[in-house]
């Protein structure tokens, strides 16, 4: 289904020529690239022909680009991420290219609808949730910024997975976004590189008399790179590059095995290497999938740091200015093999004495730590790493060796502390040994280490990391995080930018912090009644989608309550079903009691592997499933699951949230942007003092959020003193008679235990502290209520949200990370 409102770029017209330009290497396309004709062309050839057509242009950009960056000798940024949510790229690049109106024109001419055609795209299959997304804004910073920045990861040919709802269960499907082709990406063969696996290492004397290291008899694997063009927005903007590696087998089968009729051993080996770049996070309960997520990590760091270093000694033939010119930045650890990756090809390859080859090293990595939970610090058993891994293994423990005694020098007498900031991690009772820490290493193989909200970094100062922080200080900073506006506002809700455009001017585009000029229009009626026209049509249009997609009828003028992220504990999706739950019991005891009518929307993939999460959504789909058949509820209450929740069909969500859910247990979300999004298309927040949270509370005002529920430090505090939920749940009728509702079948009567776990979760541990903050939610959420019968004062409120936005571009993150921790200038 099409959106409502259509794409739009007022403050450019479409030129004629400009028009026929489009047009003509349109049809050109369709015919000598596609082979088709206006007979047989289907929508989706289409598609394709207006991909490649767009791609021309910005082929001219790119090249362009990489070649100025050469002419200017320019310091390099490598983004490192096993992650890159892009989204869709044809409407995106449409803006960013200025020939949005000029290619709709060019269309219509050929009596086609653009909107239509923009969705034929699959979302690009390259990420799970806000750590790629993420990534995909900065790449757009970059670019928009001038900055000499490529994003390096994997092309997965499967993506996270499709979801399926069925009897109210998630079931994965492979994402198959391959499968059509690919319009954006270019192959590059001529820069296809082996990468090895397993073996043993071996020292010897070279013919100089010194001391080296080999690693032989190792599996190989080829990466194979794709290259995929980023458009900064406006006519001066860059076009850099996003290298993506698949993974071939080094020969296509053994012949010899073929011709004697061993059809399917000859191709064994060619499957098993080929596995590395199939799917985006292979499921790690079972030891095969923990090898493969190693694999994967480590084959897209060695194609990258090899092409790194190609790049810069093709215009030097001395390592002594690489941390000059290059700098290299971890998203989270899954790249942190990366540091011993480049000290073997600084010592081994390269032949750099240790000192020097370290040295170069931390001047080069910085680390973005994503998460404050200890268990989602990556480990890995040293016997898996070192089958896998031998020679890295041994550079991590002389690392390892050489740092420990800098915490000895440093704290002298201090076992303890030595014990907790190894690299290895030894307590007893792991049945799987040994760990590699890969954070640890990922701060001590770095110059800079910073956390993605105010409240995140002050965390890991003081806990996660706070060791490290005592040792080096200087090492830590805080980037907090921010969304593009190009995506998130100007393409995703035209309409919203339109009428931005039309009060302030359009500078808002590339630099977000003039939208503080709209608070001059807080009491303009005119204005104010444009902004709810807007939201009202937004409204209507998911609505529609909704009517399509789930077979339901929502009310667009209820209040649309949305919470919309990955499925995890923490997130507390729970805790919004629980006051769900609530306000049905309430009607059912007083239907003729008012209550402002909702829509309940929820959005969100669990992990395949994730018992919990998943039965999360069986939950929600279950209360769904009464509430919505109920007479009583009509008018008053609905319950929607938005399957196969990615950035397309956020594109729909945000535009049409009145309510912003961010409800995570204080002290557990790093940051979060979807956050920033919704409060970007003008929802108001509720809740907790958790991640950029706190930002956005300081900026908006607090009089324009929704605030509850404890502190981090209450938080901690709670858990310290020997929390008992079941107290809660004792003292507190409302939240006993949900409690009770949930246990006793009533949302799953042909299996009565189906939700009992998560019941005896939450009354023995609730390590989430769900049952402490629900009677601060609930009343909460009855502010919220009242203020939504005041529309004057809502929307007032909901313009003051995207006026004070301006912090949380990602162009100001990027400008920080250059200019604080890269090192590096644009060059325009």
């Amino acid at each position: 289904m099409r959106p409502a409102s259509r794409l739009t770029f007022p403050a450019r017209t479409a030129a004629p020529n400009e028009v026929a330009a489009i047009l003509h290497s349109f049809t050109d396309h369709l015919l000598y690239s596609l082979a088709k004709d206006q007979y047989s062309a289907t929508m989706h050839d289409k598609f394709m022909a207006l991909a490649l057509t767009v791609r021309e242009r910005l082929t001219e950009r790119w090249i362009a680009t990489q070649q100025r960056y050469y002419k200017k000798d320019a310091k390099r940024v490598y983004y490192l991420s096993a992650e890159f949510l892009l989204g869709r790229a044809l409407g995106n690049n449409l803006i960013n290219l200025g020939v949005l109106e000029a290619c709709r024109e060019a269309m219509r001419m050929v009596g086609i609808d653009l909107d239509a055609l923009l969705e034929e795209e699959i979302d690009a299959g390259l990420g799970n949730g806000g750590l790629g997304r993420l990534a995909a804004c900065f790449l757009d910073s970059m670019a928009t910024l001038n900055i000499p920045g490529y994003g390096y990861g994997i092309r997965y040919e499967f993506g996270m997975f499709d979801q399926e709802i069925k009897d109210g269960h998630q079931v994965e499907k492979p994402d198959e976004w391959l499968r059509f082709g690919n319009p954006w990406e270019l192959p590059r063969p001529e820069y296809a590189l082996p990468v090895h696996f397993g073996g043993r290492v071996e020292e010897f004397t070279d013919e100089d008399g010194k001391h080296r290291v080999r690693w032989t008899d190792t599996d190989q694997v080829i990466g194979m790179p794709y290259d995929m063009p980023i458009a900064g927005f406006g006519p001066t903007s860059s076009v850099n590059t996003l290298r993506l590696w698949r993974a071939r087998a080094s020969a296509e089968f053994d012949l010899r095995v073929f011709n004697d009729g061993d059809y399917e051993k000859a191709v064994l080996d060619k499957n098993r290497s080929e596995t590395i770049s199939k799917v985006l996070y292979p499921s790690d309960l079972k030891v095969f999938g923990k090898e493969l997520r190693l694999k994967q990590q480590y084959f897209f760091v060695a194609c990258s740091l090899y092409d790194i270093v190609r790049r810069y000694l093709s215009v030097r033939n001395t390592f002594e200015a690489f941390a000059d010119k290059v700098s290299i930045q971890l998203n989270d650890t899954h790249p942190a093999v990366a540091i011993p990756e480049l000290m073997r090809l600084f010592i081994d390859v390269n032949g750099l004495p240790w000192d020097q080859a370290w040295e170069l090293t931390t001047r080069t990595f910085g680390y973005t730590n994503h998460t404050l939970l200890a268990e989602a610090l990556e480990t890995w058993p040293v016997t898996l790493f070192g089958r896998l891994l031998p020679r890295h293994l041994t550079i991590i423990y002389e690392i390892n060796r050489r740092f420990l005694r800098q915490v000895m020098s440093r704290f002298p007498f201090d076992e303890a502390r030595v014990a907790r900031m190894s690299l290895i991690d030894e307590s007893p009772g792991d049945p799987a040994g040994k760990r590699i820490r890969m954070a640890y290493l990922a701060v001590v193989g770095s110059h800079a280490v910073n956390g993605v909200a105010a409240l995140h970094t002050e965390l890991l100062k003081a806990d996660l990391l706070r060791d490290f922080h005592e040792m080096w200080p200087e090492r830590f900073n805080n980037k907090t995080n921010g969304v593009t506006p190009r995506r998130w506002l100007l393409a995703s809700n035209p309409k919203l930018a339109e009428a931005i455009t039309g009060r302030i001017g359009d500078g808002w585009i590339t630099n977000l912090s003039e939208l503080h000029r709209l608070q001059h229009f807080l009491d303009d009626a005119e204005f104010l009644a444009e902004v709810r026209a807007i939201k009202a049509a937004n409204k209507k249009a998911l609505a529609n989608y909704i009517l399509t997609a789930n077979n339901l009828v929502v009310d667009p003028a209820s209040l649309y309550d949305v919470q919309v992220k990955r499925l995890h504990e923490y997130k507390r999706q729970l805790l919004n079903v629980l006051h769900i739950i609530a306000l049905y019991l309430r009607v059912k005891r007083d239907p003729e009691a008012p209550m402002v009518p909702r829509t309940f929307l929820f959005g969100a993939k669990a992990a395949p592997a994730y018992s919990t999460a998943k039965l999360i959504i069986k939950l929600i789909n279950a209360v769904a499933e009464v509430v919505n058949a109920d007479p009583q509820m009509e008018g008053r209450l609905k319950v929607v699951f938005l399957a196969n929740y990615r950035v397309s069909l956020a594109e729909r969500i945000f535009p049409a949230s009145d309510l912003s859910e961010q409800i995570s247990t204080a002290g557990k979300e790093a940051s979060g942007t979807g956050n920033m999004k919704l409060a970007l298309n003008g929802a108001l927040t509720i809740g907790t003092l958790d991640g950029a949270n706190v930002e956005m509370r300081e900026e908006v005002g607090a009089d324009n959020f929704f605030l509850f529920g404890l502190t981090a430090a209450e938080v901690m505090a709670l858990h310290k003193n020997g929390y008992r939920p079941r107290d809660y749940y004792e003292r507190n009728a409302e939240l006993k008679s949900v409690i009770d509702l949930i246990s006793s079948g009533f949302f799953s009567p042909d299996h009565p235990e189906l939700f009992r776990s998560l019941i005896q979760g939450l009354l023995d541990h609730d390590p989430y502290a769900l049952l402490a903050d629900f009677e601060s939610y609930v009343e909460c959420q009855k502010r919220v209520s009242e203020t939504y019968l005041d529309q004057d004062r809502w929307t007032r409120m909901a313009v003051m949200n995207i006026a004070r936005m301006g912090k949380f571009s990602s162009d100001r993150t990027i400008a920080e990370y250059a200019r604080e921790i890269w090192g590096t200038l644009a060059v325009p």
